[in-house]
């Protein structure tokens, strides 16, 4: 029996390919968890709805080829042990996952199979390399990036990029152990707005992406920076489910061998690295990677973090991308470290209620990589910006929206504005407002913070955490 997860594909597959060559007959299953969807404080979750999608053309995907899915609503850790010992399956494969809450469930799942003598057999899937497959030389865990990046490099070879060949055994796979797909709403949940944002699920919206984003990957390092290009692969929540296979993606950029494709690699490396920090220290999930950091008094005060949620900081930039997450549950790259770095070191507010609310929000939330872009936005993290290096919101705004063309898309209540007064409006004069037609701290909010005064604040709080 294979049990997909976080790897909604049937082709180049590690844990089906492993199941396929070794089986006779080979039963898929997916299982709506419960213990993860339960928890989830929104009705309207984007997520759910993509899962959903590109479970039923992982479904069809199967039956075209003789096969079929069982997808079943329940507790994971007891349907898939009660699924095996139904079908009287010998093992259970599937692909690994490096999350501690996964981790945890995935031991108490091969214990109950333990029991009833089926062995739960797990392969390496979402990463390129894992674990322990990239370390120092003194054999410990990579903390800085470049090393780790290099140390990758040097080991890679087309060996670890080669795709499992799953076609092949189409003519083992058994067919689905009854019963229909759960609906959105028989789950609990609503449509969201995910198909009218123009995101396409599964593995055919991944394909589409990946092959326009393959005539525009020379050029990434160029336009990656900018929220108002068409710069990003926008593969992310496909990498974050599965839809598409990171080998793919990493021989992709790894034999282009252009300027554009190095950057992109090394996009794809930090996700790996990330994995890598959270398998070795899952303590990162609730601490500071550098423990003298969570020491930092964060004043946490509830009207500046609740502008900040609500995209009415009075800083354009920061406020467009904080828009641009609520409306779509998409953040551009650029944007989540300024949006990040504001709340930490401008508003002082827990780095840890910034990642949760990413988490709440972001369509392609992967709590390694959340986690590990918050700590460095805080500078709390392995390899993390220097806590005196504090991004400036007006600075950041004129040098990646130098025109405003993001912010005019998010910000609509300013798009009367000069291209120079747009990253700083309230600087504007009672005439260049009524030109503008804006009138600030009435259409549009004054700042909450002064930067220059929140600068100085920051650099103590850090301080004094550092030498108490």
């Amino acid at each position: 029996m294979v049990w997909f997860r976080r790897d909604l594909r049937c082709f180049d597959h590690a844990a089906l390919h492993a199941a396929l060559t070794s089986s006779r007959r080979v039963y898929c299953v997916f299982v709506f968890d419960r213990e993860i969807l339960d928890a989830l404080s929104r009705r309207d979750d984007r997520r759910v709805e993509f899962i959903w999608h590109s479970v039923r053309e992982l479904q069809q995907e199967l039956a075209l080829h003789g096969g079929g899915l069982t997808v079943l609503h329940g507790r994971a850790r007891e349907e898939i042990p009660a699924l095996a010992a139904r079908l009287k399956a010998d093992a259970v494969f599937a692909n690994h996952d490096y999350e501690p809450a996964a981790i945890e469930r995935d031991q108490a799942v091969a214990a109950s199979l333990a029991r009833a003598r089926c062995a739960f057999i797990t392969r390496k899937d979402q990463a390129v390399f894992e674990k322990d497959e990239v370390l120092t030389q003194d054999g410990r865990p990579f903390s800085v990036f470049t090393a780790y990046k290099n140390a990758w490099l040097k080991r890679l070879d087309g060996f670890f990029l080669r795709a499992y060949p799953v076609e092949k055994y189409w003519d083992r796979l058994a067919a689905a152990a009854g019963g229909s797909m759960p609906t959105l709403e028989t789950m609990g949940f609503k449509p969201t707005n995910l198909l009218e944002l123009g995101i396409a699920p599964g593995m055919a919206g991944a394909s589409k992406l990946f092959a326009d984003f393959k005539e525009r990957m020379a050029d990434y390092h160029e336009r990656r920076d900018f929220p108002a290009l068409r710069g990003p692969s926008y593969l992310s929540v496909h990498l974050r489910f599965g839809t598409i296979s990171i080998r793919a993606l990493a021989s992709e950029a790894w034999q282009a061998a252009n300027r554009g494709a190095a950057v992109w690699l090394s996009e794809l490396i930090w996700r790996d690295f990330y994995f890598m920090i959270l398998y070795h220290h899952p303590r990162v999930v609730t601490h500071a990677f550098r423990p003298e950091y969570d020491a930092i008094r964060f004043v946490n005060d509830h009207a500046p973090w609740r502008a900040w949620c609500e995209g009415r900081t009075g800083y354009p930039l920061v406020d467009a991308a904080m828009r641009q997450l609520n409306i779509s549950g998409y953040m551009h790259n650029r944007l989540r470290m300024v949006a990040a770095s504001f709340l930490v070191k401008d508003l002082h507010v827990d780095w840890r209620r910034g990642a949760q609310y990413f988490a709440e929000h972001l369509i392609d939330f992967d709590l390694a990589a959340n986690n590990g872009g918050w700590q460095w936005a805080a500078s709390t993290g392995c390899d993390a910006q220097p806590y005196f290096r504090i991004f400036n919101p007006v600075t950041q705004s004129k040098k990646f929206d130098a025109r405003g063309k993001f912010i005019r898309l998010y910000v609509p209540e300013l798009k009367g504005c000069d291209d120079k007064l747009i990253h700083a409006p309230w600087l504007m004069s009672a005439v260049q407002q009524a030109t503008a037609g804006v009138i600030i701290g009435r259409d549009y909010p004054a700042p909450v913070v002064d930067h220059a005064v929140a600068r100085r604040m920051t650099l103590d709080l850090y301080t004094r955490a550092k030498n108490p």
